[in-house]
């Protein structure tokens, strides 16, 4: 029996380049670009991918032809290597463009066919009821989207209820999931006010669910109105198109299904505040208005009571003017009959009067009447 071979990782690494090395050698490899990127202005990335199956190249900034993006197909020569922290990639020593990518072509086929059927016209989507009271989460359970909706929602507006429907975001049964999953709240009893279909970021590859014609088409169709948010800001799939809605990120979804809860209350409050401003700024005015009145009215009873008494002091000086006593006493008298003032034209010879002075009445008898004959 023969022995088992046991290798160390390096030793397997070392003895894989070796094969390689001698069963290859170099290889050129044509295909559509997938996944491109530049790190530090310097290293360069990608996949050269078909239909089936992708291969991962490494390489610098050097070895590019020219101007280079996702979709164009390529011839890449290169040494197949197994890296021993990196994984399997080759390395590149040319890059040659050779054409337009079959996958970029049917993309852009699928897009043009579903807009020529009207699904992405602006005039066909819905308003969202805002802020929801219920909705319906499409996207898996255990991706950093998730958790990011999850949190920005609830820090932001803990009132609504989620219901959640785990799926595949990526790979072949993806697209499928993603289908059931809107038919399972559309034709559920649930009362939900929009379906939310999110996922992170990643390469083209991982994001072509949300590109499938079915998933697209379902998305157009759903009774409930729907919010997409695929990937990043610079992505940009059919599903989110034929949506009623589009965010930039998950997170971005969040913030656009509801308000801030401590933005709403601050704005509660200073809306409080100018609203008892704007009650009391009336009753501030009356207010002044009565003290004004109040000082009118104080003054004018002053006045009214400095005019009645000034009027008191003249009665009390025609009071004065007019006592008999006072006459009486600037030498004049008063003449009585039987104790009753009587005018001197009414007497007769032999009565009987009383001449009152200031100093004494004087008992009287009236002897001969001399009237005094007027000229």
């Amino acid at each position: 029996m023969q022995a088992e071979l046991i290798l160390s990782p390096s030793d397997f690494v070392a003895i894989t380049n070796q094969t390689l090395e001698y069963a290859l050698g170099i290889v050129c490899i044509e295909g559509e670009i997938s996944n491109f990127r530049i790190s530090k202005n310097k290293w360069l990335y990608f996949d050269v991918i078909d239909s089936e199956s992708k291969v991962s190249f490494f390489g610098t900034i050097y070895h590019l032809p020219g101007p280079l993006e996702n979709g164009m197909v390529v011839k890449v020569t290169g040494r197949p290597h197994l890296h021993n922290k990196f994984g399997f990639s080759i390395s590149v020593q040319t890059i040659t463009p050779s054409g337009e990518g079959t996958i970029k072509k049917l993309l852009d086929a699928l897009k043009k066919k579903l807009e020529n059927e009207g699904l992405f016209k602006q005039d066909r989507k819905r308003m969202i009821k805002y802020p929801p009271v219920g909705i319906g989460l499409i996207t898996s359970l255990h991706s950093a989207a998730y958790a990011d909706f999850i949190k920005i929602l609830n820090a932001r507006w803990p009132f609504i209820t989620v219901e959640v429907c785990n799926v595949l975001v990526q790979g072949e049964g993806a697209p499928a999931e993603i289908v059931q999953a809107i038919d399972y709240f559309n034709e559920s009893n649930s009362n939900l006010d929009a379906l939310i279909i999110i996922r992170g970021g990643g390469s083209e590859d991982d994001l072509s669910a949300f590109n499938d014609e079915r998933v697209v088409r379902k998305i157009s169709s759903s009774r409930i109105p729907t919010l997409v948010a695929i990937g990043h800001e610079i992505n940009l799939s059919l599903g989110e198109l034929a949506a009623d809605k589009r965010a930039s990120t998950p997170s971005n979804a969040a913030e656009l299904m509801v308000p801030d809860l401590q933005f709403e209350r601050k704005y509660l409050q200073q809306s409080k505040t100018l609203l008892v401003e704007y009650l009391n700024a009336p009753l501030q005015a009356e207010e002044n208005n009565l003290h004004q009145v109040r000082l009118n009215l104080i003054r004018n009873l002053r006045i009214i009571f400095e005019i009645e008494k000034q009027k008191v002091e003249n009665f009390k000086d025609l009071f004065v003017a007019y006592n008999p006593n006072n006459i009486l006493k600037r030498g004049y008298s008063l003449v009585k009959k039987e104790g009753k003032i009587i005018k001197v034209e009414t007497l007769k010879v032999s009565d009987a009067i009383t001449v009152s002075t200031h100093y004494a009445d004087i008992e009287a008898r009236i002897l001969a009447i001399n009237k005094i004959g007027k000229d």
